[in-house]
């Protein structure tokens, strides 16, 4: 059978990397018995994608990972890349290929498991979906989890995006309207399915994935979607990729508030090294106002959302779960803040 697939990768833009996809027509034997092998390894011209000079271009896309296409339809596929270099090495903007590094150097054996909340922002042209031309909607407020035409904007495109990541068999498990008008936001990550695995790696491919489908769908309505941590600046919040995340010690409830507490600590000690990974203009996020902790201080604390680290309540009374990273920006790259949490907790060099 013939079919399609939209190789997706992530190019060399600085300071904040972008998606790239360019669609194979695949010969597939049958389309129901589609493994990772199913689809070749296909190079491309790294000088237009900021990854190579145009005097040695070639770069080549290696699929690691692939969902049904809800865009196309049945038999078509998205795939996820990892960009290599011709000697078959990642290429330096390969940053999947250091969360592979990690987890194989030891924190694989902690079976950890990540959920990432991506906030996002809708704009058409210049302004956020329902601010008035030239000035501001009312005070912030109504608009979190609103209803209404007066309250929600965006609505059609989010409802399509949910419906085409439930399609593709991605791990989305909620939306919502956020805080600031225009603002939404989807979870992506564990949801207690037997036949799927909230390991890093699937987790960020799948959010990844995601951000992919929004845009692309975005084109449709002639809506952009920006993960900017400040998409306006003054009394408004910003977007955040709130990271949550355990690993089996943490999770057991006969001794997981222990571990939870040692992570903390960690964290604690290697926050500036994480605030650096964490996306650009984070500082214009992090100002300790809007549901932050100030970029130059760490706080933990029981279902405290100004805080680094949220403990949630539910967590705290169980005595194990899971911790929430509430520092990343929206635009962080996933497979780096899984990376550097867990090189961080497993005390990986």
């Amino acid at each position: 059978m013939v079919t399609l697939g939209e190789y997706i990768w992530m190019d060399g833009a600085s300071p904040t990397q972008k998606l790239r996809s360019k669609t194979r027509v695949l010969n597939l034997a049958d389309p129901k018995k589609v493994s990772l092998e199913s689809f070749p390894e296909w190079g491309f011209d790294g000088s237009s994608t900021y990854q190579a000079d145009g005097h040695k271009s070639d770069l080549t896309l290696v699929p690691v990972s692939f969902v049904k296409d809800p865009i196309r339809g049945e038999g078509s596929f998205l795939v996820m890349c990892e960009v290599m270099n011709p000697d078959g090495s990642p290429h330096a903007s390969n940053t999947r290929a250091e969360l592979r590094r990690v987890l194989d150097a030891g924190a694989a054996k902690e079976e950890p498991w990540f959920g990432f909340e991506q906030e996002y922002t809708l704009f058409r042209g210049r302004s956020p979906l329902g601010w008035p031309d030239g000035g501001y909607p009312a005070p912030q407020g109504p608009f979190y989890c609103g209803v209404g035409a007066d309250e929600v904007f965006g609505r059609d495109l989010v409802e399509d995006h949910a419906r085409a990541c439930v399609e593709a068999g991605l791990m989305v498990f909620g939306i919502n309207a956020e805080v600031m008008p225009g603002q939404w936001e989807y979870q992506v990550g564990y949801r207690g399915r037997d036949n799927e695995s909230a390991d890093p790696l699937t987790v960020a491919d799948h959010n990844w994935i995601c951000r992919w489908l929004l845009y692309r769908l975005g084109e449709k309505y002639g809506v952009t979607a920006t993960l900017h941590p400040k998409p306006v600046r003054g009394d408004w919040n910003g977007a955040g990729q709130h990271t949550n995340f355990s690993t089996k010690s943490m999770r057991n409830t006969a001794g997981g508030i222990a571990a939870i507490e040692k992570a903390i600590a960690l964290l604690e000690k290697k926050h500036a090294e994480h605030i650096a990974l964490y996306g650009h203009g984070l500082a214009e996020r992090l100002t300790g106002k809007h549901e932050t902790c100030s970029i130059n201080e760490f706080r933990s604390g029981v279902s405290d959302r100004g805080a680094s680290i949220r403990i949630p309540a539910h967590v705290s009374k169980l005595g194990g779960g899971y911790l929430e990273d509430r520092r990343p920006g929206a635009n962080a790259d996933p497979y780096v803040v899984a990376a550097r949490i867990l090189k961080t907790i497993c005390e990986i060099v």
